[in-house]
């Protein structure tokens, strides 16, 4: 039910399908996702092996999705400018047009269509919240970033912003919309491989500490 959409039930279900698994997992999340992964992350630490963000909100202790979108590198975002908040408890929509324009600009016609025809309604309860991340929690976990050129959800400058401020293991850019699951889906495909593939072999342990670096992926 709505009413019992919280980012802490989020968080909960994220650790109780990792725990499920026999071996701590990678991470991948999308979007509004990149929150609840992070929440997860900081509750069973234990239970991820890396977290991927593909262009998803990659929040500090103390930040929520809200307090992201209204930094100055937020300005210009598509969705919350866009959604209509409507009922009790409060859910929000977005309507189909703008959701051509803010979340699948790279994609076909008939791809879009398709995808906005499965959109659900939000519940808008857990945008204000922010992640609470204990001291230390994340460190042992390799980070990694799927950067969106032409991202109207997330601006690049806002992404840009988030991984400086929470160094990634790796940074991968693909040009293309806030969807490449949809408009780049066998570059992202490769993408997720080599983050796999990084984290599994260690490599990025030592280099979490330093600077990501930005790249045009050659996938």
């Amino acid at each position: 039910m709505t009413s019992e959409v919280s980012l802490d039930s989020y968080a909960g279900r994220v650790c109780e399908v990792l725990a499920a698994n026999s071996e701590p997992a990678v991470v991948v999340s999308h979007s509004m996702g990149g929150i609840v992964a992070t929440q997860g992350a900081a509750r069973c630490p234990e239970r991820v092996a890396a977290l991927v963000y593909v262009a998803a909100f990659l929040p500090k202790d103390g930040q929520s999705l809200l307090d992201l979108t209204k930094l100055p590198e937020g300005d210009g975002e598509q969705v919350l400018a866009n959604v209509v908040v409507e009922g009790e408890p409060p859910v929000a929509v977005m309507p189909a047009a703008a959701s051509r324009h803010a979340l699948y600009g790279a994609c076909t016609e008939d791809l879009a269509a398709w995808a906005i025809a499965l959109q659900c309604p939000q519940p808008v309860s857990p945008l204000p919240i922010a992640v609470s991340i204990p001291p230390g929690a994340l460190n042992g976990i390799d980070r990694y970033y799927v950067f969106c050129t032409r991202d109207r959800a997330i601006p690049p400058p806002l992404q840009r912003r988030m991984v400086a401020e929470n160094p990634c293991a790796d940074v991968i850019e693909l040009d293309t919309d806030h969807t490449p699951q949809l408009s780049m889906t066998n570059e992202l495909a490769k993408a997720l491989h080599q983050f796999a593939t990084h984290s599994s072999a260690g490599a990025g342990k030592a280099r979490t500490s330093g600077s990501a670096h930005f790249r045009r992926t050659q996938l």
